[in-house]
């Protein structure tokens, strides 16, 4: 009879873990959390993709820079930055992010694995991660509505668009819906 009740308690106990566990980088540190509740009701279902090639044009042609830790651009290591099957929506926002603020600009992350998952994802082509200069936090803080702490405890921050951008200390995350 006490063999059941202990498997009923593992089991409970292994979900509670699963449940409350948080999302995990593949090398351990904490991952973000995508925020997919602040998206607005309408976006669009099937974002025009860009590749690697096309995206990097693009963002260099407009005077942003890219970091890798890697110096790589595979989508499948996480210390590479990669652009591959990014919205075009994506790069046209951060296009327009560095026209607009006057900032320079540098991504350090785009499409590749090893951050959390979601509809509106960096695997999926929504996001980039860009680098917290000064210059970048004050046109943020300036010119974007603070709409509270994002499920991680992020800083969120929504332009008149409806993006959405997260202090998360070392980057900004940026989702472009």
């Amino acid at each position: 009879m006490n063999k059941p009740i202990v498997t009923a308690v593992s089991i409970s106990a292994f979900a509670l873990t699963a449940l409350w566990a948080p999302n995990v980088f593949a090398d351990g540190s904490e991952a973000e959390d995508t925020g997919d509740e602040f998206a607005p009701d309408q976006v669009e279902s099937d974002p025009a993709k860009l590749s690697q090639s096309d995206a990097a044009a693009m963002i260099r042609a407009a005077g942003i820079s890219v970091y890798s830790s890697g110096g790589c651009t595979n989508r499948n290591r996480s210390n590479c930055t990669s652009f591959e099957q990014i919205n075009s929506a994506t790069v046209n926002g951060i296009i327009t992010f560095k026209k607009a603020s006057g900032c320079a600009v540098t991504i350090t992350g785009g499409t590749e694995t090893g951050h959390a998952s979601g509809t509106y994802s960096h695997w999926n082509g929504y996001k980039v991660d860009v680098s917290p200069t000064s210059c970048v936090t004050n046109y943020i803080h300036k010119n974007f509505s603070y709409i509270g702490l994002r499920g991680d405890g992020a800083p969120l921050y929504k332009s008149a668009a409806g993006n959405l951008y997260a202090d998360e200390g070392s980057h900004w995350d940026i989702t472009y819906f």
